[in-house]
């Protein structure tokens, strides 16, 4: 799991970044528009719409730029109808990828992301090919300097959750995506400052990569989340903390 962590933070701290230039505003807004119209616009009833506002809040959205994403997508003013698409394939070495898209046009999307995979050395597959090796899970992570190991685990487990791991100097918690949200409200008020908190696609196995074929698939996973149709890329590379860090800065 370290390489998913690893690469969770670093996509976490390049969003912060990107949303100080106002760059994520327009993804943010998609989910938000697609969560109200899959689920309604009351985010006390709507987990998915609740992660979003939560997400978006965060990355200082205004207030009512929030509010119009969400009545478009109930229909309360006008605005575009994503569709919700997944596409399948392999990056450099043989590392399964599958991406989450929202798009308005998948003609278009399909040509770009075929494009990015070409260009990064790897290939779209079919549908199904490496959805298999994926589960759907809760994912949270926090500096381990902020609590005990044992208070934790007893934390997560009363709230639901699934496992504790310690990688290097971080907590990473598993959920299932029903207790997700219950997990992260009780670590939100026990205090605890959460680096990664989100819903996503866990490799069952990790393939392992290094050299040129790494800075490919780092390259491929980068070009994918600056992508404006990509929701989140998911991938089950194992490439090291050092290597990781050194072609992401």
């Amino acid at each position: 799991m370290s390489g998913h962590s690893k690469w969770a933070s670093i996509k976490h701290k390049k969003a912060v970044v990107d949303a100080r230039r106002g760059k994520v505003f327009t993804k943010l807004i998609r989910e938000l528009t697609s969560a109200a119209r899959m689920g309604g616009g009351d985010a006390d009833t709507n987990p998915r719409l609740r992660t979003a506002v939560t997400t978006a809040k965060n990355a200082n959205m205004p207030s009512d730029t929030i509010q119009r994403a969400i009545k478009k997508g109930t229909g309360e003013l006008p605005g575009e109808v994503y569709e919700e698409v997944a596409y399948e394939g392999y990056g450099a070495g043989g590392v399964a990828i599958l991406v989450d898209v929202l798009t308005d046009n998948k003609n278009r999307t399909v040509a770009e992301i075929r494009h990015l995979f070409s260009k990064h050395g790897g290939s779209l597959g079919e549908s199904g090919c490496v959805a298999w090796m994926f589960d759907r899970k809760g994912f949270i992570t926090l500096a381990a300097s902020q609590i005990e190991e044992d208070a934790l685990l007893e934390l997560v487990i009363e709230a639901g959750g699934d496992d504790v791991k310690v990688e290097s100097d971080t907590y990473e918690i598993v959920t299932s995506p029903e207790a997700f949200e219950e997990v992260r409200s009780a670590l939100e008020e026990h205090g605890l400052t959460l680096d990664v908190a989100e819903i996503t696609m866990l490799p069952q196995n990790t393939v392992p990569v290094e050299g040129k074929q790494a800075e490919q698939v780092l390259r491929l996973m980068e070009a994918l989340d600056d992508q404006d149709d990509v929701r989140k890329a998911h991938a089950n590379f194992d490439i090291s903390e050092d290597v990781m860090a050194a072609l992401a800065s």
